[in-house]
């Protein structure tokens, strides 16, 4: 499984991003994916050191003509201390 395809996108929420003044980011996730995996993949894509990973799959919602979509994955992945992570990153 390539890196790109474990960690989807970040999750921007006003609980996820009050979260980030303890070093604790969200993101959505393959589900197929563990702990391990993920906690690589930041490490690689963002060049921090993981010190722990939740995750929660989020339940199977059907839609009002009986069709269920797949239920997503997220992980709020914890950051050594003094490290972060930009995910507003500008182009300057």
């Amino acid at each position: 499984m390539n890196l790109k395809d474990i960690i989807k996108k970040p999750i921007i929420s006003e609980k996820s991003t009050e979260a980030t003044s303890l070093g604790r980011y969200s993101f959505q996730v393959a589900r197929e994916a563990n702990k391990i995996q993920i906690a690589k993949a930041v490490e690689d894509l963002f060049d921090v050191h993981v010190q722990k990973v939740w995750t929660e799959t989020m339940p199977k919602k059907k839609s009002a003509k009986g069709r269920s979509s797949s239920g997503q994955k997220k992980a709020i992945v914890q950051l050594a201390e003094g490290e972060k992570i930009d995910l507003f990153e500008t182009g300057e």
